[in-house]
C-alpha cells in the first residue's frame, strides 16, 4: 500500500486510522442531505537495476540470463462516493482498482491476437473441393483491471463506523511502527513497486514477508467491520470474515458443495486444505496522543481464522498427515513523531507462514520485527527500514527435521515532493533469506542462501 501522497478515497480510512483515528469517515466532511463523488487515481513508474541469487540460471537446456535493468509500474483507481444524511448519518463507498500482472512478452493495449489458417479438403460429386477454414487465438495480452477493495461504510463519529466489503480490518488498520512512508512506500510487500523486479526466490518471503500486514492476503477479502469512536486516544476495530473469497468470488459455480464454492467449510481435495480459511477474525485496539509537540501512537491487534478442514482419504506424507494450526497471529507497535521525525518499530509472531499462511502442524511459530524511521525537511522524504523474521518456511514437513527460514530486509529511500500530486523518489533495497535444504535456494546454493539488491528511480502521481 503506497502511504507516500495518497490521500484517496480507497486509502482513507487507513490514512486516518494512522494519523488521527480509526475512523471510516471522508476525507472531507461533507453537508448534511449532500454527496461528493471521487474519481481519484494514482500511478507510479521506476526503472531500476537489480541483481541476485537467480538473475542467472543453468538447466539442461541452457541458460536463463535476466536484464539487470529493468522497469516497473503501477496504476490504480479509487472511484466512490461520500455522502450524509439531513440526520448526520455519514455514508459512501470506496473503491481500489489496479492493473492486473500478465506473463511475459511484448506489450500492448488490450490483447494481441495470432491467426491460425488450416486447410481441410473433401470429396463432393462435383470433384475435389478445398475447404478453407480460419480460426483465431489469443495469445499474450494484459489480464486488465481488478477490484483489490470495495466496500461501503455508514456511521457517524460519535457511534463508530461499520464497514462491508472487501476492506481492510483490524490488523492492517491499526498496524503501528511499520514505517513505509518513502521511496516507492511499499518496500517488501508484494504491492506493485520495486520489490517485484527481484525474482521471487531470491529475496525474502517472494516480496510478501508477514511483518507487512498491509498485503492483499489480509486486506482483500469480504467481511464485515467496525470501528469505534475515539475515546480519550483509545480507538477500537473488529471485523469477521466468513471465508478468503472476495465480493463474488466462489459463487459463479456451485451447483452443489464443492470446491468451487465460496463458503466451502471441509473437502476430500487436498489442493483446498491450507490455502482457504473459513471464520477468520481480528481485533485490536490503538492509542493515539500528542505531548509537547510529540506524536505518539501505539496498537495491538490479534488475527484468527480456521483452515478449511480435509474430509478425504488417509494421506501418508506431506503436511496433510498432520494438518495445519489455525492462523493465529498477535502484533504489537509504536512510533513517534517530532518535527518531521518518525521513529518505529513493530513486532509479530504467532502460528502463520509468509503470505499469512496456514503452517503445519508441528512446525515451528513465526516472530519478525522491523524498525524504521523517516525525516520530512521542506519538500524531502529521508527514510530507511529493516525487518528480521523466522518462520518454518516451506522446508517442513518434506525434511527430516524442521528447520528455520531466516529472512531480513533492507530498504532505503529519498524523496523530492513537488507538489502535492507529484513526488520523485530513489531507492535501495537488500534482501536475503536462509533455510538450509530448501528445494528452491539449493538450486543456487546447497546451503540454502540466497540474497537479492536493486535501486532504483521513479516518481508517484496522484489525483
Amino acid at each position: 500500500m503506497r502511504k507516500i501522497l495518497l490521500a484517496s478515497v480507497a486509502t482513507m480510512g487507513v490514512t486516518l486510522a494512522m494519523s488521527g483515528g480509526a475512523k471510516a469517515q471522508p476525507v472531507k466532511p461533507v453537508a448534511p442531505g449532500t454527496m461528493v463523488v471521487h474519481f481519484n487515481g494514482y500511478f507510479q513508474f521506476e526503472v531500476g537495476n537489480t541483481g541476485s541469487s537467480y538473475n542467472n540460471i543453468t538447466t539442461s537446456a541452457g541458460t536463463y540470463k535476466l536484464n539487470p535493468v529493468s522497469s516497473i509500474g503501477d496504476f490504480r483507481l479509487y472511484p466512490g462516493f461520500d455522502a450524509q444524511t439531513v440526520n448526520g448519518l455519514d455514508y459512501g463507498v470506496a473503491t481500489d482498482i489496479r492493473t492486473g500482472y500478465s506473463s511475459a512478452g511484448v506489450g500492448q493495449n488490450g490483447k494481441i491476437t495470432t491467426t491460425t489458417t488450416s486447410t481441410t479438403t473433401a470429396t463432393t460429386k462435383a470433384g475435389k473441393t478445398t475447404y478453407t477454414t480460419t480460426s483465431t487465438s489469443v495469445t499474450g495480452g494484459q489480464s486488465g483491471l481488478y477490484v483489490k477493495r470495495a466496500y461501503g461504510y455508514l456511521g457517524a463519529p460519535a457511534y463508530g463506523f461499520v464497514r462491508f466489503g472487501q476492506t481492510d480490518s483490524a490488523t492492517t488498520l491499526l498496524q503501528s511502527g511499520v514505517v513505509e512512508a518513502f521511496g516507492d512506500g511499499g518496500q517488501w510487500t508484494l504491492e506493485g513497486g520495486q520489490a517485484i523486479m527481484f525474482p521471487s526466490n531470491a529475496v525474502p518471503a517472494g516480496s510478501n514477508q508477514f511483518i507487512y500486514a498491509d498485503q492483499a492476503a489480509v486486506y482483500s477479502t469480504d467481511k464485515v467491520v467496525y470501528i469505534t469512536p475515539v475515546f480519550a486516544g483509545f480507538s477500537g476495530v473488529a471485523g469477521y470474515e466468513p471465508n478468503s473469497d472476495g465480493l463474488k468470488e466462489g459463487y459463479n459455480s456451485c451447483a452443489s458443495a464443492t470446491s468451487t464454492c465460496a463458503a466451502l467449510s471441509s473437502s476430500p481435495v487436498a489442493g483446498d486444505i491450507g490455502s482457504r480459511r473459513k471464520n477468520t477474525f481480528d481485533v485490536g485496539g490503538q492509542y493515539l496522543a500528542t505531548v509537547d509537540g510529540f506524536k505518539i501512537k501505539a496498537g495491538v491487534t490479534y488475527l484468527n481464522g480456521s483452515p478449511v478442514s480435509y474430509d478425504g482419504p488417509k494421506v501418508t506424507s506431506g503436511a496433510l498427515v498432520n494438518g495445519y494450526d489455525n492462523l493465529s497471529v498477535w502484533q504489537a507497535g509504536g512510533q513517534v513523531t517530532f518535527a518531521g521525525l518518525t521513529l518505529g518499530a513493530n513486532i509479530k509472531g504467532g502460528q502463520l507462514l509468509d503470505g499469512y499462511a496456514f503452517k503445519p502442524k508441528g512446525s515451528r511459530d513465526a516472530l519478525a520485527y522491523t524498525l524504521g524511521a523517516s525525516y520530512v525537511i521542506g519538500p524531502y522524504v529521508l527514510g530507511a527500514s529493516y525487518f528480521n523474521s523466522q518462520s518454518a518456511g516451506t522446508d517442513f514437513p518434506t525434511a527430516k527435521e524442521a528447520r528455520t527460514l531466516s529472512e531480513y530486509g533492507i530498504a532505503t529511500g529519498a524523496n523530492y515532493v513537488i507538489s502535492p500530486n507529484l513526488s520523485l523518489f530513489t531507492q535501495y533495497m537488500y534482501g536475503h533469506r536462509h533455510q538450509p535444504g530448501n528445494a528452491t535456494t539449493t538450486l543456487v546454493n546447497p546451503a540454502g542462501n540466497t540474497q537479492g539488491q536493486s535501486i532504483a528511480l521513479g516518481a508517484t502521481l496522484k489525483w
